[in-house]
């Protein structure tokens, strides 16, 4: 009927951690309903964090009706029906698994784990509670990564030879930079789990298998520079226990070869990572610091015209961008957080699981375990298989 304005179903919302990323997703349930025509309208309904007055000041800024500091309460809510896991590391397994068993949908920020054995276990409680999940690896909804997943897909490149992969930063230079605390506690090896493994690289082995397939085998090599750091929980100089940098090569399931590296002693770079596809016919190659490009190369082009083009991702029949501005105008990193919400809450109303699943994620956490083995043993690691129950 003309005129009739047709009310979404409310779908109330917990997020536990107010830091960088409960920002990045508190921005996504707000703003997904303008651009998305979703099935359900996310609502703030409880912002959980340490500190009472920052989670009130959080909770004002981005218009929750409540707050908390303690996260049992958001479980325990019989309302709540996303909890969304922007915690450290270390409190992912506690709390996943406890939403799980109340029912809940579950939204966690990778990586999903400290380690494997810890995703088993989780991966265990979701699938035997039913729910739906999703591991925040948000990069493979950056328009033009996805848009290389769909020509590799469609088998533009032919064959696959060769995958490499960097992501460089430079925060962690200065000795003077503390472990732990709110700040940094990707430091800390009891709150993170490993460094640039799990932080950066799980970035970039989750697009890599999403592109190109499983992992099978590692070797690695890692370095921690500063051997001690202050430790802001303690008060005392400790031993720094992750990776400061890593670089591994690796074998895919497909025959192809791999090449990974990441740092955070590269000065110069703050957060630069990139990707290049090398196939029998055709290469891609992409860059977070240009992230609305895709660079595509094709042998098959005529002789006189082939070389190297950069395609401007924003026209609307493009991953995503029908959903945005006019063609030429380009979107951001804020917009991937955007994208995951939109699919998630596509995928739940039809009772569809969204990728990356907590399965999913394990099989990165897998290859993310094998690769901490291999540098520490020196020796070439076969990645364990995050294999489904079905």
């Amino acid at each position: 009927m003309s005129g009739v304005i047709v009310m979404k179903k409310k779908l109330n919302v917990g997020i536990i951690g107010y830091g960088f990323m409960g920002r990045t997703h508190s921005n996504a349930y707000r703003r997904v309903v303008n651009f998305f025509d979703v099935p359900y309208e996310p609502v703030l309904q409880v912002i959980c964090g340490l500190e009472a007055d920052k989670a009130k000041a959080f909770a004002d800024q981005w218009g929750y009706k409540s707050h908390t500091t303690d996260w049992h309460k958001v479980i325990d809510d019989k309302t709540i029906d996303v909890v969304d896991i922007c915690v450290p590391n270390n409190f992912h397994a506690e709390i996943a698994i406890a939403a799980a068993k109340a029912g809940k949908a579950i939204v966690c920020e990778k990586p999903l784990a400290l380690n494997g054995a810890q995703g088993k276990e989780m991966v265990d409680a979701i699938e035997k509670a039913g729910v739906a999940n999703l591991v925040s690896f948000n990069y493979r909804r950056v328009p033009a990564v996805t848009l290389a997943k769909q020509l590799i897909d469609q088998g533009r490149l032919g064959k696959i030879f060769h995958y490499r992969a960097n992501f460089l930063q430079d925060w962690t230079i200065s000795a003077k930079v503390p472990q732990g605390g709110m700040a940094t506690w990707r430091l800390d090896v009891k709150a993170a789990g490993s460094g640039v493994t799990g932080d950066l690289l799980a970035h970039c082995i989750d697009t890599a298998m999403w592109h190109n397939g499983p992992i099978t085998t590692v070797c690695a090599m890692t370095e921690t520079f500063i051997k001690e750091r202050m430790n802001v929980d303690t008060g005392k100089v400790e031993p720094v226990g992750i990776d400061d940098a890593c670089t591994f090569l690796c074998r895919f399931d497909n025959g192809s070869l791999g090449n990974f590296e990441s740092s955070r002693y590269a000065r110069g770079h703050k957060a630069l990572y990139t990707f290049e596809i090398n196939g029998e016919h055709a290469s891609i190659g992409w860059d977070l610091h240009d992230l609305h490009r895709l660079n595509y190369f094709d042998h098959r082009d005529e002789s006189i015209v082939r070389g190297w083009r950069s395609i401007h991702v924003t026209d609307s029949d493009m991953p995503y961008m029908g959903k945005w501005w006019v063609p030429g105008l380009q979107i951001g990193y804020e917009h991937t957080f955007v994208h995951q919400t939109a699919d998630f809450l596509e995928n739940l109303a039809k009772g569809k699981p969204t990728s990356p699943t907590f399965r999913e994620a394990l099989a990165t956490q897998y290859v993310c375990d094998a690769v901490l083995a291999s540098a520490k043993n020196q020796k070439w690691e076969t990645v364990k298989k995050a294999q489904s129950q079905k």
